[in-house]
């Protein structure tokens, strides 16, 4: 009898033994994740210069994305449309739906101006009139849109309008939209706009001018914030982007239903600097260390404690080989290899090799590879002839919830 309650005893004791070890905490790989704590559905963080997230949470997951979307219009229209050409508001545009400039019935205006109008203060007539001028319809200019998307890999993105009405078939993700962002940032058209606080445009229908005061209250709350943009449906709940510049370094931060945002995205711009401060690995001009190559272009990126002792640098030359023998190629306007750098055994960057006196100017920082090329369209009046202008593109190219924010 004894003999069955010790071994009871001893079964007890090794199932309690089991039930203890499931409740502790389990170590994580994404330490550093692990001390943000955000109310958001899903969040991400992103060094702009050179696209890594540093924070991703649910950050692939499609969700609705409210006003947000006014971040690819607004991108979109400034690659492919004349600042300077005037927009005018027709009766699809007149009296959108949820925010608004109160544009009037025929009120014309510049497309730089309206893109203000956008962006600061999320109107909704501003985004349709903006889609109709640059795409010759809403419909014409989503497939524009959604080719950007394509164009940027944002594979959980698509778009079914250009203001961020709820519908079927609008989401993005929280990467995605950071991706985006920080693309943008880098066009200074755009990245004036987004940072500019309060901004006046004649009207011509009244006495006094309009004010537009930016509903991102992350410019007036955080130290060196410049964007970007803030959301809300009934479906998306708060939605926000921010950026900010810190010691020259921009970081994008991104909420999808967060009711908590303005704080939150403190917290994850202040992680983002302090555990992730952009570093410069190489600069332009310098030489090989044994060769007679320099390096055409400075590279920097945003590494964690301990992340620079584990980086791997490989030089990778173009050569040509006779009887067995290798050398560098005398052609190739000067171009002779690159530099590969590696962190954790995944590509970080390449840093082409040139002979003396063979560099060529300077290049964007941006390097990532993606076209900036504009995205082809053709003016379409009615949703058939948008339909039509979409079929040639791609030949050529190879219910509403209300809304307010």
């Amino acid at each position: 009898m004894n003999m069955k309650i010790k071994k009871r005893k001893r079964i007890f004791s090794l199932m309690l033994c089991m039930l203890l070890f499931l409740l502790l905490p389990m170590p994580s790989l994404g330490a550093e994740n692990s001390s943000i704590n955000t109310h958001a559905r899903a969040a991400s963080l992103i060094d702009v210069e050179s696209g890594r997230i540093l924070y991703s949470s649910r950050g692939d997951e499609p969700m609705p994305m409210a006003s947000l979307t006014k971040i690819m219009t607004a991108i979109v229209a400034i690659e492919n449309g004349d600042l300077d050409g005037i927009v005018k508001v027709s009766k699809n545009a007149y009296a959108k739906e949820g925010s608004s400039l109160y544009l009037k019935l025929g009120e014309e205006m510049t497309l730089e101006t309206m893109l203000y109008g956008l962006m600061l203060r999320s109107g909704n007539d501003a985004a349709s009139a903006i889609a109709e001028h640059v795409g010759g319809s809403e419909e014409g200019f989503v497939f524009m849109m959604n080719a950007k998307a394509e164009l940027l890999q944002l594979k959980n993105t698509h778009f079914a309008n250009p203001h961020g009405l709820d519908a079927k078939g609008h989401y993005s993700s929280a990467n995605d939209l950071a991706v985006l962002t920080a693309y943008a940032l880098h066009n200074p058209v755009f990245k004036e706009i987004v940072k500019t606080e309060v901004k006046t445009a004649d009207n011509p229908n009244e006495k006094w001018d309009y004010k537009w005061r930016n509903k991102n209250k992350m410019l007036r709350l955080y130290e060196g914030a410049d964007g970007v943009k803030t959301g809300y449906t009934k479906i998306a709940l708060r939605c926000l982007v921010s950026s900010a510049t810190r010691n020259g370094q921009q970081l994008v931060a991104v909420t999808l239903n967060d009711g908590n945002d303005w704080n939150d995205h403190a917290s994850l711009l202040n992680f983002g600097f302090n555990h992730y401060p952009l570093k410069t690995l190489i600069k332009r001009g310098d030489k090989v260390s044994g060769y007679d190559l320099f390096t055409s272009k400075d590279f920097n990126y945003p590494l964690g404690k301990g992340e620079q002792e584990r980086l791997i640098t490989t030089m990778i030359l173009h050569s040509e080989s006779k009887s067995g023998k290798s050398k560098l190629r005398p052609v190739d306007f000067g171009l002779q290899g690159f530099l590969q750098l590696q962190l954790g055994g995944k590509e970080i960057g390449r840093i082409p090799l040139y002979a003396p006196d063979t560099l060529p100017p300077k290049t964007p920082i941006y390097n990532k590879k993606i076209s900036t090329e504009p995205t082809v369209a053709y003016p379409s009046n009615t949703w058939l002839q948008a339909a039509v202008s979409t079929l040639r593109a791609l030949f050529q190219a190879g219910g509403r919830e209300t809304y307010h924010d």
